[in-house]
């Protein structure tokens, strides 16, 4: 498919974000860290960037950077545009994972990161050239929206957490949670009226 120049420039910028790996020793990677904290625990004091406070989000220990290679810079951007986005729906799947039994938890924060992965896959970002109709339909999102990767990333967590709930999964099941999340979503990025994110019935999960 021919793209336009917008649509050509908007790939670029979305590629060249994916590129990005998170440095620790970067100050405007610090300063996102912060302010994915403040967003997620307003009023909240943090320690540091190493502290234990993080495994509060769901991070593995107790530096969140060494959580980041799977998917680099743009899964943490990712959590923080959530958080900002849509605050109310960010902190109702942050606050039911304390509330639960310990084998029905799954770490809030590595699986934002693990989303952010599952998508780059799902919509072939990394090819040349288009291999499937899923990333030519995401292609015209993307000239409707800069921010659909976002967007998509947005509804993803609100679908995995449905059906995680619905399933009473397991952490040992994360990854057939996701699959079907994956599977969910091609669905609906096939439907004949979807030409937005928001068009996606899953994005009323959304508040």
């Amino acid at each position: 498919m021919n793209l336009t120049p917008l649509q050509e420039e908007r790939m670029r910028r979305l590629k060249r974000r994916m590129k990005v790996y998170f440095d620790a020793a970067r100050a405007d990677h610090q300063e996102a860290l912060r302010a994915l904290w403040y967003a997620t625990y307003p009023g909240q004091e943090l320690q540091g960037l190493i502290s234990d406070q993080w495994k509060e989000m769901g991070w593995q220990g107790r530096d969140p950077s060494t959580d980041f290679r799977g998917a680099g810079f743009i899964s943490l951007e990712n959590l923080l545009f959530f958080a900002k986005t849509f605050s109310t729906s960010f902190q109702c799947l942050l606050k039911k994972q304390g509330g639960k039994p310990a084998a029905c938890e799954y770490p809030f924060a590595v699986a934002g990161v693990n989303i952010t992965f599952m998508i780059m896959q799902m919509l072939d970002l990394e090819a040349t050239k288009p291999r499937t109709f899923i990333r030519a339909v995401f292609l015209q999102m993307l000239l409707e929206n800069e921010w659909s990767f976002d967007l998509l990333y947005c509804v993803a967590f609100m679908v995995m957490d449905k059906q995680w709930l619905e399933r009473n999964a397991t952490y040992m099941e994360f990854n057939d949670v996701l699959k079907s999340t994956r599977a969910q979503l091609e669905r609906e990025l096939l439907m004949d009226d979807v030409f937005r994110i928001e068009d996606m019935p899953s994005y009323s999960l959304l508040c």
